[in-house]
């Protein structure tokens, strides 16, 4: 099996690095369109190995262990890129609606006593405030009632754990219609959506905490 790994292995991080050339000179909907390209690669190198290991006799559960183990990786480290395009600077961006916070970060928050698990794709936070982005492909009003879910989540993990800050949240999506984009914004949350060579954010109705 070493041979196939290497070969997925090469073909996904090249299709990475195609997608990294390109967000550096594009815009935001170019840099999106290299993304999905290095999808199909991986998708594309999955069927051809999945092919070869059939045509060696190989089982059906052997091959799925085998293609799991090596494109996992890959693909959870093309969704961090896509994380990046959408969050990178948004400390910045938020400070023209009185926001001032010092770091975004990737976080897991788990609490098995109390059967609370919850992953946030952005925590821009300060000493007072914290603003839980969600990042998606394409924003749909379910994912709006998701992000509702998650933040009671993050609530009451936080007052289990003595933190009192206010939490706000941010819907990040690389395709947004009309409508997903109003029931976001009338449910509190700011919307973050592509505009250029940049992002754009949109003020909710009505600022919701948490």
């Amino acid at each position: 099996m070493p041979v196939m790994k290497t070969y997925i292995r090469k073909t996904a991080k090249a299709a990475m690095k195609t997608a990294q050339k390109t967000a550096k000179k594009t815009t935001f909907e170019n840099r999106w369109t290299a993304v999905e390209r290095g999808f199909v690669e991986i998708q594309k190198a999955h069927k051809e190995t999945e092919k070869t290991l059939n045509a060696l006799g190989i089982s059906h559960k052997e091959t799925e262990k085998t293609l799991n183990k090596a494109i996992g990786g890959l693909s959870n480290t093309m969704g961090s890129l896509v994380e990046h395009f959408m969050t990178a600077g948004l400390p910045q961006k938020f400070k023209q609606f009185g926001f001032t916070f010092n770091r975004v970060a990737t976080v897991k928050w788990a609490d098995g006593e109390n059967n609370i698990y919850t992953e946030i794709d952005g925590l821009l936070e300060n000493g007072s405030q914290a603003m839980v982005v969600e990042v998606k492909t394409t924003l749909r009003n379910e994912d709006v009632d998701d992000h509702l879910a998650r933040m009671e989540k993050v609530r009451k993990y936080a007052d289990l754990h003595g933190d009192k800050r206010d939490f706000l949240g941010a819907i990040a999506a690389a395709i947004v219609d009309k409508s997903s984009r109003e029931y976001a914004l009338k449910k509190g949350f700011y919307v973050i959506e592509p505009a250029g060579e940049d992002v754009k954010i949109t003020k909710p109705v009505s600022e919701k905490v948490w």
